[in-house]
């Protein structure tokens, strides 16, 4: 039986970006905030610096900072009619663990999501017809709008010192600047970072081909900057080592230098790390949560938290399990189409060139995880007619190398032996002279693609595992095969002495690492019955349960979520200070 413990008025789950903006934001307004975190405290001060920082066994490798599978995991599959596996090894996908989240390894791109992302089915009805999104396509808007979020993408950029260049500041188009993205009503906070030779040169090419490069946003500071809270930002210095670590030079916004330390020096705030929350306990009816339980890592003990609030803001994949664990909502099942939690699950895809010269010297140990030129023509630009193509989204195509550290980054041409004597060659003679053109790209979910509980494999605590159904589907099959073929046409402008091209992507893996940006599970709507939480991020059927993170989102753009996720958080954050506080109960009507 657990040992129940004093009724707080607010218990958060995860101590990242969203829970650190909650705890902060929830303090400030006069609430007391028990904040639980399953993994241990992560002080920059302490275990962010140099040299232990730079440690790439431990670090890259070995994955330090993420998710422990030893406690607990995903099983996988890539249809429903195969056996899902235990993901044993981190691969695809990087979910953090420790105060600071994925936020404290993150790479610090940042992008905000439009109108074109926030209302995808009526922008896409309107332009091509309804019959042109596939049947088994299952996307749906958002239920807000880019205008509501304007104001909280503005107050997330400055609170993580977003470094990048205006393209569209207040309907005035700006060259150099992505002049694609919805209108913003300020300038980035800080200056674009240099660009590297990488990105010169694609954005030559590029603007030749009558395409729009600009600077990739990035949450890493090109000069030293005081956010609006008083967090104080160092300069960037390009040391290369951005994703998988935490920044030794303070240069990178992560919640662990900007909200984290602010929440906590709150009277109202309490941080408990090692906290394992395995359920969202709930009153008799189901109809509002009473708090949570959690197990003591350190010894064992299993605890209740009562509280009048219960905010769940762990990475989405696990705010998905836990709402599983806890049978809150029913669990999507593909055969039938009802449930809604686990649906619209997605990943992302990509595809990418890699360029070998002679008479260059690109330095790649100079580097940040979020520096580089991209082109938005194939994104955001709703000019760019996809009917010729048959594919909804679209995709980033970047160059900019965000590291060359020795063990990870060897590049070499195709054909060339994986190890041995022509492969050390190989690695010596291209290590300084090869760059890449990338592509991000959207995924758009689909019934076949989900999340549910695993029927055979449990986790440390005896609760089932998440089950992972996902691969790619004709639409991104479709989509890469384009975007490869952009690439390949700009490489080949190049003047590069070899190009390993581009080619589409047909399957997904869980196997090699691609990124970190998982979503769905949770999505956020305009009706209880096509989401589990309304536009400001609150439950259904239970008022005081808010559930945040890229879990609700009901689709994944070609963009980094980062910038949505924080946006979401704050404008969620400010309905419950300005509404939910006020008179608790539904804040949008079912």
């Amino acid at each position: 039986m657990a040992r129940r413990l004093p009724e707080t008025d607010v218990v958060i789950v995860g101590m990242g970006w969203t829970g650190g903006i909650m705890a902060k934001e929830l303090s400030e307004a006069g609430l007391k905030v028990v904040v639980l975190e399953r993994g241990a405290m992560r002080r920059p001060e302490e275990d962010f610096q140099v040299p232990h920082v730079r440690d790439e066994l431990r670090f890259s490798s070995r994955t330090d900072m993420m998710m422990n599978t030893q406690q607990d995991t995903l099983t996988i599959r890539n249809t429903p009619d195969e056996e899902a596996l235990p993901m044993r090894r981190l691969g695809s996908f990087l979910p953090g663990e420790g105060v600071g989240g994925a936020g404290a390894h993150w790479n610090g791109q940042n992008w905000r999501w439009g109108d074109m992302e926030l209302q995808i089915r009526t922008k896409y009805e309107e332009r091509y017809g309804k019959a042109y999104i596939p049947e088994d396509m299952t996307i749906q808007d958002w239920g807000v709008t880019y205008a509501e979020l304007e104001p909280f993408y503005d107050k997330f950029e400055k609170t993580a010192g977003v470094s990048g260049k205006a393209g569209n500041l207040r309907g005035q188009k700006i060259e150099g600047g992505n002049v694609f993205e919805d209108p913003r009503q300020n300038e980035y906070p800080l200056p674009p970072l240099e660009d590297p030779l990488s990105g010169i040169l694609f954005g030559e090419a590029a603007k030749a081909m009558g395409y729009h490069p600009h600077p990739r946003p990035s949450a890493n500071a090109s000069q030293p900057y005081t956010n609006p809270d008083g967090a104080r930002l160092g300069a960037c210095q390009y040391c290369g080592f951005c994703e998988r670590y935490g920044c030794e030079a303070n240069a990178k916004g992560s919640p662990n230098i900007t909200v984290i330390p602010i929440a906590l020096r709150s009277p109202n705030v309490t941080l408990r790390t090692h906290a394992w929350v395995t359920k969202v306990e709930k009153d008799n009816d189901g109809r509002k949560a009473t708090g949570v339980t959690y197990v003591n890592l350190l010894n064992g003990e299993e605890l209740e938290q009562p509280a009048g609030m219960v905010i769940l803001g762990a990475y989405g994949l696990n705010n998905a399990a836990l709402l599983m664990w806890s049978g809150i909502g029913e669990i999507y099942n593909p055969r039938t189409g009802e449930g809604l939690v686990g649906k619209n699950y997605c990943y992302q895809t990509g595809t990418g060139a890699t360029l070998f010269y002679e008479d260059k010297f690109f330095n790649p140990f100079i580097a940040t995880g979020s520096w580089g030129v991209n082109i938005d023509d194939f994104n955001t630009n709703w000019d760019f007619d996809r009917g010729p193509f048959n594919y909804i989204g679209g995709s980033t195509i970047t160059a900019g190398g965000t590291h060359g550290r020795p063990i990870e980054y060897r590049p070499v041409p195709a054909g060339t032996p994986r190890w041995g004597t022509e492969w050390k060659r190989a690695t010596k003679q291209w290590y300084q002279g090869a760059m890449g053109i990338g592509s991000s790209g959207s995924v758009m979910p689909n019934k076949a693609n989900f999340l549910d509980l695993d029927p055979t494999y449990r986790n440390v605590f005896g609760l089932p595992l998440m089950r992972m159904t996902f691969d790619y589907k004709p639409n991104e099959v479709r989509l890469t095969e384009h975007i490869a073929g952009v690439i390949n046409r700009v490489a080949a402008t190049m003047g590069a002495k070899q190009v390993t091209q581009a080619g589409p992507r047909r399957s997904w893996s869980a196997v090699p690492y691609q990124s970190t940006h998982n979503t769905g599970g949770t999505i956020m709507g305009t009706t209880p019955r096509n989401s589990v939480v309304n536009k400001y991020l609150q439950h259904w059927q239970l008022h005081n349960l808010f559930v945040l993170g890229a879990g609700v989102f009901p689709h994944n753009s070609a963009y980094n979520p980062t910038g949505p996720v924080g946006a979401l958080a704050y404008w969620a954050a400010d309905a419950i200070k300005q509404r939910y506080m006020r008179q608790p109960g539904p804040l949008v009507q079912a």
